[in-house]
């Protein structure tokens, strides 16, 4: 069997963006498109049709995006520490991971549960992630780290960051309408 090259390109990606993030700018600059990219993964992982398996997923998502973000800002990671957070980050905005644990039971239901869970749980998925990705931005560009953050304190943060994130994904959906009823 050939050797897993993901793995050793995601090490040298991770050292490369802690090196060319020097300045302040320059490392969020970075981690935002990282919190994008992982955002994007999350939908997609939102996308697999076996309830809880898709929950669990992007759970991993999340702890892979927080342990980047904190290379990046030079923060120790600790894995369960990591988890710990996320699952504390999450549990404080209720409406957006019920609706995900919804979403995701949702696929049980033969059929019109799988069309529906469809539509809801990637968008879920994905604005929970970004929420959460730039709630650990801004802590550890506050110079906090895994040990110090209090997820209550962000609640206010991730709901405007989640609704930042929906208007977005509003805009580029009507984009992609008009430009689709345009042809």
């Amino acid at each position: 069997m050939a050797d897993n090259p993901s793995a050793s390109e995601g090490v040298a990606n991770d050292e490369a963006m802690a090196a060319a993030a020097d300045t302040p700018e320059a490392r969020e600059e970075t981690a935002s498109k990282l919190v994008d990219r992982f955002a994007i993964w999350s939908g997609v992982a939102g996308l697999v049709p076996l309830p809880i398996v898709d929950v669990i997923a992007v759970g991993g998502l999340q702890v892979q995006m927080l342990r980047r973000i904190s290379q990046i800002y030079g923060v120790e990671f600790s894995d369960n520490r990591g988890k710990a957070l996320i699952a504390a980050l999450a549990g404080s905005m209720i409406p957006a991971t019920s609706g995900i644990g919804a979403a995701s039971t949702f696929k049980f239901v033969p059929v019109v549960g799988t069309l529906v869970s469809v539509f809801v749980m990637p968008v879920l998925s994905a604005g929970a992630t970004y929420a959460i990705g730039k709630a650990f931005i801004q802590h550890f560009a506050t110079g906090g780290t895994l040990l110090d953050f209090n997820p209550p304190d962000y609640r206010e943060f991730v709901k405007a960051q989640k609704e930042m994130w929906d208007a977005r994904t509003k805009r580029s959906g009507a984009k992609t309408g008009a430009a689709a009823s345009g042809s």
